[in-house]
């Protein structure tokens, strides 16, 4: 009846005495009654026969098919291959939830297993498969989850799911929310479950919901998690390359970062997401690294410091963990050898210094008002980000 029993060894005296008080033989190392492992010896061997019965269903069904085959153990070991792009166009503007969202029927279409939905809130996260019902007790095939309001519960259904093969779970709330969920995620990176979070609303800028809701320090908080991918797409592109990233990770966890506030649909090369960061656009003078909708606003600072003669390059980072994977070569071609660097984030600035000389971030909580007034009044607009780089410079 004390505590130190929870944390603390017993011990050989108060183990013998537990052994005692039980009626079990005291001088065995370890004792378990004859009835106690007659009934998992059973148990297990029902278990053994029952899954060799399976495989034997299995195996006949898939050598006669090949092509049920290939498909079959895709779905089981994660590689899902690529999407295609649903007609996103240059300069047109969507947020990157939006532009998720526009995905779930062909990623429904072309992963058998995809299943999941939101805490309450799929309405705002656009992660409705719309093909599929709900599933409940009285029907099993729907793909759709309605989790309520129970962040943590729902990441660990969706570890659950992963864990058992089949199928490719994901579950989504808002990126503030991600706190209530911490103890599953940080489990999933543990387990290398193949979980799959889709986090929007993922910086002050989604406006007037107010401080209680926009999320500062919780990119950094799920970059520190090892093993957990963090992937924040810049455009409906890097969008759809973010799912690829996400649905082909077999062995760990992965999280996609989405903006709430429409984004502009950049010019940028296909293919790059996965290798974790990549160069937007060339400079001599300057890299400025960005994520998410701040890749856009880095942009337009870098054409207003070439009116001023300084060159910047600006590099797309949508996930850390990918980069780091890269070979050194890579990773020092793209953020530019010798050149000063930047980085640009609306949320917190710590860990950026691994990459950059400087960091242009928010260290304090939001306020309430449209994204705009926010960018202004939080030094997140092209020309107060121009002149923070210059007067770096």
């Amino acid at each position: 009846d004390t505590s130190a029993s929870h944390g603390s060894p017993l011990g050989g005296d108060e183990i013998r005495a537990t052994k005692e008080a039980m009626g079990w033989p005291a001088d065995h190392e370890f004792y378990a009654p004859t009835d106690v492992y007659d009934f998992f010896s059973e148990a297990m061997n029902r278990g053994r026969n029952v899954h060799t019965a399976w495989r034997e269903r299995s195996s006949a069904v898939l050598a006669g098919d090949d092509a049920l085959a290939e498909r079959w153990n895709a779905q089981f070991h994660g590689r899902q291959g690529s999407l295609e792009d649903p007609g996103f166009e240059t300069g047109s503007s969507m947020a990157t939830r939006s532009a998720s969202g526009k995905l779930f029927d062909q990623i429904a279409e072309k992963v058998p297993g995809f299943s999941g939905g939101a805490a309450d809130l799929v309405a705002s996260t656009k992660t409705t498969i719309s093909t599929s019902s709900s599933f409940s007790a009285a029907d099993r095939t729907g793909r759709n989850i309605d989790f309520g309001i129970r962040e943590q519960g729902m990441a660990a259904i969706v570890n659950g799911l992963a864990i058992h093969g089949g199928l490719r779970p994901y579950g989504s709330t808002f990126l503030v929310f991600s706190d209530y969920m911490k103890p599953a995620l940080r489990l999933s990176a543990l387990m290398d479950a193949p979980s799959i979070s889709v986090f929007t609303h993922d910086s002050i800028f989604l406006g007037e919901d107010g401080p209680t809701h926009q999320p500062i320090e919780h990119i950094a908080a799920l970059r520190a998690v090892p093993n957990l991918w963090v992937i924040r797409p810049a455009d409906a592109g890097e969008t759809i390359e973010a799912w690829e990233m996400a649905l082909n990770r077999a062995e760990g966890p992965s999280v996609l970062v989405l903006t709430r506030q429409n984004v502009r649909t950049l010019d940028r090369p296909r293919g790059h997401v996965r290798k974790g960061a990549y160069v937007i656009r060339p400079g001599t003078d300057v890299t400025v690294l960005a994520t998410g909708s701040e890749v856009e606003t880095a942009l337009q600072a870098a054409d207003i410091m070439e009116s001023q003669g300084i060159s910047a390059r600006v590099v797309s980072m949508p996930c850390w963990e990918a980069f780091e994977a890269q070979d050194a070569g890579y990773r020092s071609e793209v953020l530019g050898d010798g050149l000063p660097v930047v980085s640009v984030e609306a949320g917190s600035t710590f860990g950026w210094d691994r990459y950059a000389d400087t960091t242009i971030g928010i260290d304090r909580f939001g306020a309430s008002a449209p994204d705009t007034v926010l960018a202004e009044k939080f030094g997140f607009d092209p020309e107060t980000i121009a002149s923070s780089v210059m007067a770096i410079l």
